[in-house]
């Protein structure tokens, strides 16, 4: 329903074979590029800011572009960015793509990957792009900083181009002592660096300083291509390879869409590790970093990802299904007198499964489109209250769907973020149906912490729950806990980044979820609404029931994988005392 900008989407495209046997067997001049598009698009829930693309040709002579480039902004980058595509491009062999959400809301062709280091030594050139976002950027400047570096770009998709390679560099440099060693001279050393760089050693030592979440994929000038996953396995990363390709996505679905292939085909990148496939095609799984603490991403399975995935599809129906017992209290068992519908579109799946869980257990169920989205209106009037106003309108409804005053509607979304959706728009078009009540689902829990991993939400009062949480506070007299939070959130800051744990916990700690809920509910509605409304959450055991393989739950739990995570939880509950005391 809100919208979240999340994670971006990567693709990597490696040929194993010369053009022209692709030329023979598939008839296509540009199936390397063919294939890259195809990954983006299918990824284009990914990212809607802006797009680029690079590639590398091994066999361009010396005094021609060996490292092609192209980026654009706009929810059309990716046509974009292909319309631009020269005939170049389908003599290289090496691809790799990027679809941008914005994390840290800089927007700017400067900011779309991949970003690109050039050099005239081609196994010094490198080309990065990711899904990720560092906790620890500050560490990782001063770090660089005092080993005489001067970043002239202050972000971390930068400043990693600058540190990965220096570290390049020094690889480089290694070899090169070696062939000096061996009494190589001239091209016989660029030669002999560029087929004994490791880039095993290069991820080594630029990754091992970094807190976060990340995918970090790149491509050398000499024909090295690379693809590593952070130890927590917080972002996701998946890989196809036979005889013929290499190739790299962050959903296994489009893996499998592009190259025709079944689940089995596909495999999930470990945490830690790295798939290396070196300048003469040779492939290696590397354990980079040790695996840390499992923390693959849950929400991956709730919304980000694309729900045409076998597993996640099935997960989906799970969190639906998990629901009902909460669903038929909340109605007092009146299945006859109640509608079921979804707030479209990713809540589908789930819909589907709280269906299928209400009638395995014996209830007729009456379902119907109750919600429409239509196309975004156009805010060409600047005055708030009309603005506000139309804004009220992305929602429209199915006029005589249910009975008036009669029926209850239980209306499915994956998650409730901000809830301001909700408040201008969903409750006030429903309120025109009259039900008897609304019942608001959500397969996810009540989302409560930032994510710092992936998500462009940093503020704590974003969350409609962590607004809940602090009004209960003021009703019951609880001003002290808030103060007794924001002054552990200090001590804690005071200590080593290892040593530092999430204080905010101790606010919700002292409310429960119907507390919680309950006061929501009365904060979402709109003034003006006649229909009672119920929330319905998820909880963290049905959570990890129906996603067993992704423990990643700091959304909701607070329980943060990495030290830099607990740190800016602490630092936003300062942050907003600070600003916006009791």
């Amino acid at each position: 329903m809100e919208q979240l900008k999340h994670e971006c989407g990567v693709a990597m495209v490696r040929l194993l074979k010369p053009q022209g046997y692709f030329k023979q067997k598939y008839d296509s001049g540009a199936y390397a590029l063919e294939k890259l598009y195809l990954m983006m698009e299918k990824q284009h829930n990914r990212g809607q800011e802006g797009a680029g693309i690079a590639c590398v040709n091994m066999d361009s002579p010396v005094g021609t572009e060996y490292m092609l480039r192209e980026k654009a902004l706009g929810k059309d980058a990716i046509t974009e960015v292909f319309s631009r595509v020269t005939p170049e491009w389908s003599e290289a062999q090496l691809f790799m793509g990027h679809l941008r959400y914005s994390t840290t809301g800089r927007i700017g062709l400067q900011y779309v990957h991949p970003f690109l280091r050039r050099n005239n030594w081609r196994a010094k050139n490198l080309c990065l792009c990711g899904n990720f976002n560092m906790t620890n950027i500050d560490e990782i400047f001063q770090m660089m900083v005092r080993q005489g570096q001067s970043p002239r770009i202050y972000s971390d998709s930068y400043i990693t181009l600058e540190l990965m390679g220096h570290r390049l560099d020094r690889e480089a440099e290694r070899c090169f002592e070696e062939a000096k060693k061996k009494g190589l001279q001239d091209t016989d050393i660029t030669r002999y660096i560029e087929d004994n760089v490791q880039m095993g050693n290069v991820l080594r030592t630029t990754m091992a300083k970094y807190d976060g979440g990340y995918v970090m994929c790149g491509l050398t000038g000499s024909g090295e291509m690379f693809a590593m996953r952070d130890p927590w396995g917080i972002r996701p990363a998946f890989f196809y390879r036979n005889d013929e390709v290499v190739a790299v996505s962050s959903e296994r679905a489009v893996l499998q869409t592009t190259f025709d292939l079944c689940c089995e085909d596909v495999e999930e990148l470990s945490a830690g590790g790295a798939i290396i496939v070196h300048k003469n095609g040779r492939f290696d799984l590397e354990s980079i970093l040790p695996p840390q603490m499992q923390s693959r991403c849950s929400f991956e399975r709730i919304y980000f990802s694309r729900g045409s995935d076998r597993d996640i599809y099935r997960e989906r129906k799970l969190l639906g299904k998990g629901l009902t017992a909460p669903i038929l209290k909340a109605i007092d068992g009146d299945v006859e007198n109640t509608v079921f519908s979804f707030i479209p579109n990713t809540a589908e799946v789930a819909f589907y499964g709280m269906i299928e869980g209400l009638r395995n257990q014996g209830y007729d169920v009456r379902s119907e489109k109750v919600a429409w989205k239509d196309v975004k209106l156009r805010t060409f009037i600047t005055e708030a209250g009309t603005r506000n106003n139309l804004a009220s309108h992305v929602y429209d409804i199915t006029y005589g769907s249910l009975r008036p005053y009669k029926d209850n509607l239980v209306i499915i979304d994956d998650s409730i973020v901000r809830g301001t959706t909700l408040k201008e728009s969903v409750f006030k078009i429903l309120d025109r149906l009259h039900p008897k009540k609304i019942v608001m689902v959500s397969s996810s829990p009540q989302i409560r912490y930032p994510d710092y991993y992936g998500i462009d939400m940093a503020r704590l009062e974003e969350f409609c729950a962590f607004r809940a949480a602090i009004e209960l506070a003021k009703e019951r007299g609880m001003g002290q806990l808030v103060n007794d939070i924001y002054e552990a959130c200090r001590a804690e800051l005071r200590k080593p980044n290892e040593k530092q744990q999430n204080c905010v916990c101790s606010l919700y700690k002292s409310f429960s979820v119907e507390d919680i809920n309950r006061k929501m509910a009365e904060m979402l509605r709109p003034a003006n609404m006649q229909t009672q409304v119920e929330f319905v959450f998820q909880t963290i055991e049905g959570l990890h029931a129906a996603c067993p393989n992704h423990k990643g739950d700091w959304y909701f739990t607070g329980r943060y994988p990495t030290p830099g995570g607990n740190r800016l939880v602490n630092q936003a509950f300062i942050k907003y005392v600070e600003e916006d005391p009791l």
